[in-house]
């Protein structure tokens, strides 16, 4: 899937807001803001359930990385996520 598409499938769940359980959120991480190496996803089943993180990093920016975003992409399928959630802009590693 190009990026683009994974990009613009994400933004369409994230703009949905809070659908209920289960529930995926994208976390990024790099070492400076302007480039994210590093993305958390957070799984939740239902509401008080333990989560599940998940880590994917790469030597460039994760956001602009095809296969990453797809990854993303197969992950709320796969848990068939009501709610998506994204942080914005990214933390900078060890904060």
């Amino acid at each position: 899937m190009n990026i683009d598409k994974s990009k613009k499938r994400i933004a369409k769940k994230v703009k949905m807001g809070f659908k209920g359980y289960p529930q995926v959120s994208f976390s990024y991480f790099g070492e400076t803001t302007e480039i994210a190496t590093e993305v958390v996803v957070t799984f939740v089943l239902e509401e008080g359930a333990e989560p599940q993180e998940q880590r994917f990093s790469g030597q460039n920016d994760v956001r602009e990385d095809e296969i990453i975003q797809s990854a993303l992409v197969k992950i709320m399928e796969r848990t068939e996520a009501k709610t998506v959630l994204e942080v914005e802009g990214v933390t900078l590693k060890g904060k």
